[in-house]
């Protein structure tokens, strides 16, 4: 493919801005940890301080909870790491810290932890000691579905998968060959180009589900009819194992799991794959209704592999 022609609002998706972050400042805690034997039987106070990469705007959006990071479970996490242990050296408690936040909301991407021993054992005035780290957020896998049934059809993926490469906090994975299949929903038309690809994303999956409209809109997807015709549709089929019910973004994709248009190509490249709350998905396809409207596509470069 040619060198990409990017205007100004897909190249803002393509790489956005730092995220937005969320501070919990001064959580006290009493734990027993240090290289002291009196350390470890008294105990003493902590503090942390925590700093979160996260997209608020979609919580801001509808003002729900349920789009952002719920800052009391955060605490509830960090102190019970303060008062687990016990261990010898704040460094280690505070990557705990870290870890925990981090494997427990999936919409945390970054976190810096300043953990504060103002007790430590010196024998001099001093203020305060203090440990300050980052640590990110492994990439979370990803199953994006692509379909196409309007204009120049092999156009329209070949370009969606060399935007998606160039994005920033997106890395292919896997890629499944096309299919091609009819038409589902009632509406006539003619038939789609479908595939599915695998990524692992250090991007939220608002942020995903951001990419993936600016990728319709540089298509000039124009939604008309329900189910209608389509230059490119992206739906975000799965993001890790997060299962959400929301108007805007409900993962896994609600219809995923009886679309053999999805279902077919995923399972051709990874047949041992699962649908997040729906299992494998080989027995998925067999029972999906469209199955038998699907058929091989067209070989197109980078798909397949």
């Amino acid at each position: 493919m040619s060198a990409l022609v990017v205007p100004p609002d897909l190249a803002r998706a393509l790489h956005p801005g730092p995220p937005d972050a969320i501070e919990l400042i001064g959580l006290r805690a009493r734990g027993h940890h240090g290289v002291l034997e009196h350390e470890r039987r008294d105990g003493q106070d902590f503090l942390v301080d925590l700093r979160m990469d996260v997209d608020t705007a979609p919580a801001g959006r509808a003002d729900a909870l349920g789009r952002t990071v719920n800052y009391a479970e955060v605490a509830d996490s960090a102190v019970a790491e303060i008062e687990g242990g016990p261990h010898q050296l704040i460094e280690t408690l505070a990557a705990r810290i870290a870890g925990r936040v981090l494997s427990e909301q999936i919409l945390v991407r970054r976190i810096e932890v300043t953990l504060h021993k103002p007790s430590a054992p010196i024998p001099h005035p001093f203020s305060d000691v203090r440990v300050r780290i980052e640590r990110s957020a492994p990439a979370t896998p990803a199953v994006l579905a692509l379909g196409t049934n309007l204009g120049a059809r092999e156009q329209h993926l070949s370009r969606a998968l060399a935007l998606l490469r160039a994005a920033d906090g997106i890395e292919i994975d896997w890629t499944a060959p096309v299919v091609e299949t009819d038409p589902v929903g009632g509406v006539a038309q003619d038939a789609f180009l479908n595939t599915v690809v695998g990524i692992r994303s250090e991007r939220g999956p608002w942020r995903l589900l951001d990419l993936a409209h600016a990728l319709e809109e540089d298509a000039r997807r124009v939604r008309e009819v329900r189910w209608g015709p389509r230059t490119l549709d992206v739906d975000l089929i799965a993001y890790g194992d997060l299962v959400q019910d929301d108007e805007e973004l409900t993962l896994p994709h609600p219809r995923a799991h009886e679309r053999a248009f999805v279902l077919a190509p995923w399972h051709a490249a990874r047949p041992a794959a699962e649908l997040p709350g729906h299992g494998p998905i080989g027995p998925l396809l067999a029972r999906a209704e469209d199955r038998e409207g699907v058929r091989p596509g067209p070989a197109l470069g980078g798909f397949g592999a």
